[in-house]
């Protein structure tokens, strides 16, 4: 006896040491103070930074790419890229899938990795044939070959950027424990810090990648975002023995239970009040909030051919994950203006004036880097001016609860279409003023800093909405679909990038017929963008009254969670 308590004395305080659900590279239980937390985190981020240099790297200036060496028409090289940016959006999906059922966020990571590399490497060399053309034109015409491996390039470049995305960023927070309440706090810190690394890595981009591909050479412009990610693989491998790996706690995957309690409820849709609430008390189901949302679903309870269909703990999964859908619905509008900077605000800037001295002019795509930097100044303050504050009066880990977070940037949006509509009013003005409707290759004389303000809200907005969807849909999904949580969260965009395209194509055909011109209209200082950045503003209002309504009733995973 004496034996058995001397032993029990000195596994204790081991097993107080290691993290609960983890396991080291040598799959023995995770040990706090050697694994985990900022040391792998750092190296985690390190490799988001180079991922979204490489990323941006293709998208950012993909357009020019397609109207000059490939030599593609405006509107063909546009719905190509649409069709690209809509692919890669919903791919994650894809990507989360195979990770959280089958291979695991680690392993898909570097199978992703390295298609990344191959599929930036075939890009690179499509870039180095040559190629007659120089700017769009229907007789040009580059080769087959090129054209065929520069596609299967980009498609293979966005497939891997679906597997790597949401693993990446789910294995990152994996590394905080969120039972301890100091590595909690830094969980949320984590979200943070990682887009700060993502927007550092676009801005490297937009300032030095383009102009690399628009004076040097397509090929370097390529052939260094491949260099970028084979050190980035290098990085994450480098710190391997550091990472903690969570387990999986059932043998059926999170898919198969939760797809069993809908198919159960479906099958017992006929059955009566009385059983369902017989089968509820019997399984100890408690009647509050929690378990009475989705009430439906409790007929999966219901026993049939003499064996329970599922548990508590099951059905409470299920119910997690249908809750996200009013959350996911009501921010699709919030994509939808998300759509709107690298677009039509482009377009504006463009008839601006743009001279920063006599001889240069500043890009107005380059006007973009400013919802980064915005976002590179802010993050530091919200997360270590802001939240500190906030903790103090809230005592929550994040300061505010993911929800408020969330609600705070859909409403920052909602300003800067409101902002960006009566700038758009005063360009339209100013170019009446002068004389200038008829006449849309002639200046507008309005400074182009007057767009500025529009940039930087979109991106304060994006430390609270962006930062706060990611931290949500991981913190409410099972533990096991955290990197189909993080997808989730990508899906708003790409699904909100083609209803904006859905949403121009109706208006710009409604607004043109009878012969009157579009909102859209080639010449900008005819058409009204005016009007579509107001009708934006009215949908991002209502977008947010409804996602007040939504977030208030919304019953968290965990208790005080939100």
């Amino acid at each position: 006896m004496a034996i058995a308590v001397v032993d029990n004395e000195a596994i204790a305080p081991l097993l107080s040491k290691t993290v609960d659900g983890s396991v080291d590279s040598r799959k023995k239980p995770a040990v706090r103070s050697s694994s985990g937390g900022w040391r792998s985190a750092g190296f985690i981020i390190g490799v988001e930074v180079a991922e979204r240099f490489a990323y941006y790297g293709i998208s950012s200036n993909l357009i020019t790419y397609l109207t000059g060496p490939l030599g593609q028409s405006t509107a063909a090289a546009a719905a190509n890229v649409n069709a690209w940016y809509g692919t890669a959006s919903l791919l994650p999906l894809l990507g989360a899938f195979v990770a959280d059922s089958f291979l695991g966020r680690f392993r898909t990571i570097l199978a992703a990795s390295a298609l990344y590399v191959f599929g930036l490497g075939l890009l690179t060399l499509s870039a180095m044939i040559p190629s007659e053309c120089k700017v769009a034109s229907s007789s040009c015409s580059p080769p087959r070959f090129q054209v065929i491996t520069f596609f299967g390039a980009l498609y293979l470049v966005a497939l891997a950027q679906g597997g790597h995305k949401p693993c990446v960023q789910a294995f990152g927070a994996d590394q905080f424990d969120e039972k301890d309440p100091d590595e909690c706090k830094a969980k949320s810190s984590f979200f943070n810090w990682w887009y700060f690394g993502m927007c550092f890595g676009t801005l490297v981009t937009l300032w030095v990648l383009n102009y690399i591909q628009d004076n040097l050479s397509w090929a370097l412009g390529f052939g260094i975002p491949c260099v970028a990610m084979v050190l980035a693989l290098v990085v994450f491998l480098l710190g391997t023995n550091t990472y903690r790996f969570s387990v999986r706690r059932e043998d059926r995957s999170a898919f198969a239970r939760i797809l069993n309690v809908y198919v159960a409820a479906v099958k017992n849709w006929s059955v009566s009040g009385s059983v369902v609430a017989d089968a509820e008390e019997s399984h100890g189901l408690i009647s509050h909030t929690r378990s009475q949302q989705f009430s439906f679903l409790n007929k999966a309870l219901v026993e049939a051919n003499g064996s329970c269909s599922c548990s508590i703990d099951e059905l409470e999964e299920a119910k997690s994950v249908l809750r996200l859908a009013p959350i996911w619905l009501t921010c699709l509008v919030y994509a939808v203006v998300f759509a709107q900077s690298p677009t039509f605000f482009t377009k504006q800037g463009a008839t601006m004036e743009r001279s920063i001295t006599p001889d240069y002019k500043i890009s107005p795509a380059t006007l973009q880097s400013f919802i980064s930097l915005s976002i590179v100044i802010f993050i530091p303050v919200y997360d270590r001016v802001l939240i500190p504050i906030a903790r103090s009066f809230t005592h929550k880990p994040g300061g505010i609860t993911m929800l408020q977070r969330i609600g705070t940037g859909i409403f920052l949006s909602f300003l800067a279409m409101v902002i960006a509509a009566l700038v758009e009013m005063k360009r339209l003005k100013t170019a009446a003023d002068y004389g200038l409707i008829d006449s849309p290759e002639v200046t507008v004389p309005m400074n182009v800093w007057w767009l500025v303000p529009q940039y930087v809200l979109f991106g304060i907005s994006d430390v609270f909405t962006m930062v706060g969807l990611q931290e949500f849909f991981y913190d409410q999904v099972p533990s096991e679909l955290r990197s189909v949580g993080l997808a989730l969260y990508l899906s708003i965009f790409g699904i909100g990038s083609f209803l904006s395209s859905f949403m121009i194509s109706v208006i710009d055909k409604a607004t043109s017929r009878s012969g009157q011109l579009s909102w859209f209209a080639n010449n900008l200082n005819q058409a009204h963008l005016d009007y579509f950045y107001w009708l934006l503003a009215c949908f991002s209002f209502i977008a947010l009254a409804s996602y007040l309504y939504f977030a208030k009733a919304y019953v968290s995973k965990r208790v005080n969670s939100l």
